[in-house]
């Protein structure tokens, strides 16, 4: 296997309080559940308490600067799931045009706020869970798409990759960065980290919502766009040696052939 990954094969008793219990829920979304619902409701608050703090901001961080290695002058450049777009400050040059989309109206409402003060020319386009990447562009419109942590998340994830490639130029390129999910590391941090803040601030079950919020291991996505697109580059961090159990993030650039 060209991306073997040994955390989520450990045993179930070990496996399913880093990686969530997969076998008991599954990894498609209950909409009704009462542990789903909590989390559409405290979603922002964990964002921001986990993700933008301390060694979570860190972490992402390290992804973002996988746009040094590209220019965006005059580029039609869309990005899936832009969060608070904190990779700006690592651009490139300035897009002709920028595209976010996302499910969550108040992160593309954050998001539109930071390009339009740094006096980048842009649209939102606020996209259903269930369209399973059907984006709403036109055939070959954008020369860049971004994904920032988000691919981890959209499942099934072909259709996905799919419907970027049909919105993307050929010789255009997919230019992001997905956790370590499925690795050892990722999951002792996450089990030391975001398992306690669910724990002390939510009566959620934790082992649901990674299920359900992380279907997609890092070595599913890495086989999917390699089977997809042609890498040009692709680096692990924090200790740049290939290996997901042993790293945090891995950030990639990707070529339509």
């Amino acid at each position: 296997m060209k991306y073997f990954t040994a955390g989520y094969r450990l045993p179930q008793a070990i496996a399913a309080p880093l990686f969530g219990d997969r076998a008991r829920f599954g990894l498609v979304v209950q909409p009704d559940d009462p542990c789903w619902q909590e989390w559409l409701e405290t979603y922002l608050e964990f964002y921001y308490a986990t993700q933008k703090k301390s060694v979570g901001s860190v972490v992402n961080n390290a992804g973002y600067r996988v746009m040094k290695r590209i220019d965006l002058t005059g580029k039609q450049v869309l990005e899936i799931g832009p969060g608070d777009i904190n990779h700006i400050d690592c651009w490139r040059g300035t897009p002709e045009h920028f595209v976010i989309a996302d499910i969550q109206q108040e992160m593309l409402n954050f998001s539109s706020r930071k390009l339009a003060a740094r006096g980048v020319d842009h649209d939102c386009s606020l996209i259903e869970r269930s369209d399973r990447g059907a984006l709403p562009f036109a055939d070959e419109q954008f020369d860049v798409i971004l994904s920032f942590y988000s691919l981890e998340h959209l499942y099934p994830l072909e259709p996905y990759i799919e419907g970027m490639l049909r919105v993307l130029k050929p010789g255009g390129l997919l230019v992001g960065a997905i956790p370590a999910e499925g690795g050892l590391g990722w999951g002792l941090g996450r089990f030391l980290t975001s398992r306690r803040w669910f724990r002390k601030n939510t009566s959620i079950n934790p082992d649901k919502i990674i299920c359900w919020e992380h279907p997609n291991f890092a070595d599913a996505v890495l086989t999917t766009l390699d089977d997809k697109l042609e890498k040009q580059y692709l680096g692990y961090w924090p200790l740049a040696v290939p290996s997901i159990d042993i790293n945090l993030v891995l950030k990639f650039v990707y070529v339509k052939r």
